[in-house]
């Protein structure tokens, strides 16, 4: 076994691991896919070289997100457009909807980075503020949704800004050809229709068959799925939770709500219901 741990850590030195792992004691976990944590399982699990390419993909887009110019950088051209969707226009949530069932965990992993990062109500400076910041995140893989949740998406009530993330070849190199096209052409289609029935919608003398359409999208489109593509995924959405968390002026580095429900937890595991329910009469009094 090994740990991955920082070095002030009770794991550092334990004789009971063949190797430890160090990491910097100010990387959250939900932004430690490039550092030592993801470094050992990924590593360990497809090998090295997969790590590396991991890493330049993000570093590449890193270096993208230091553009000065907007139309250049992607990653702060999206996080504009999420505070214009969040803070003008009042939408409360935003969808994440790969068409790739090998990120069908992308859309909860974007959950805890941008929710974890952004959902403050405390400014840098220890303010209350008084307008909204991070958005509700939540996501499938695009067929499982357009069978589920897009249902609401379609003709809710509340308008929900859509991101979509497709890719022209399958991330194995092999397909199949089904009726005269391949699955991943028809993917492809699935995600070019969708768009068009979210912006356009349709008219219908039958109102439960109309769409209001006015649906706000973005695609972010590649050639294909390979561990570099996945890294600049990442360093994608992290260096936009960031762009948002400076325009917000909040700190989306630390995560102090999380912290107070573990607290609570371990006063309650300790049978000590008193401390917990003091705990919780001393917010309730603040």
């Amino acid at each position: 076994m090994i740990a991955v741990t920082s070095e002030t850590s009770p794991l550092a030195h334990n004789p009971d691991y063949m190797e430890a792992f160090y990491m910097d004691d100010y990387i959250g976990g939900r932004y430690s896919s490039t550092s030592g944590v993801g470094g050992a399982v990924l590593s360990l699990a497809f090998g090295a070289k997969v790590f590396a390419d991991f890493l330049d993909g993000a570093a590449a887009e890193d270096k993208t997100a230091l553009e000065k110019d907007i139309r250049k950088n992607p990653a702060l051209l999206d996080a504009l457009i999420g505070v214009y969707e969040r803070n003008a226009q009042e939408y409360p949530s935003t969808a994440i909807l790969p068409y790739s069932q090998a990120l069908s965990r992308f859309p909860a992993h974007l959950q805890q980075a941008d929710m974890e990062s952004n959902g403050k109500s405390v400014n840098r400076d220890g303010g209350k503020i008084d307008y909204v910041t991070g958005p509700v995140i939540f996501g499938e893989p695009g067929t499982n949704g357009q069978h589920s949740f897009y249902q609401l998406l379609h003709q809710g009530t509340n308008i929900i800004p859509l991101q979509f993330i497709a890719f022209q070849e399958n991330q194995t190199g092999k397909d199949v050809v089904i009726e005269d096209s391949t699955s991943q052409v028809k993917l492809c289609a699935n995600v070019v229709a969708q768009i068009v029935a979210f912006a356009c919608g349709k008219d219908d003398a039958d109102p439960n068959k109309a769409f209001a359409g006015n649906r706000p999208s973005s695609l972010i489109y590649g050639k294909q799925l390979t561990p570099k593509t996945l890294g600049a995924l990442l360093s994608h959405f992290e260096n936009k939770i960031m762009f948002q968390g400076f325009v917000w002026n909040v700190n989306s580095f630390d995560q102090e709500g999380v912290q107070l429900g573990k607290k609570l937890a371990k006063a309650v595991l300790s049978n000590n219901m008193e401390a917990a329910l003091a705990e919780y009469a001393g917010l309730l009094i603040k």
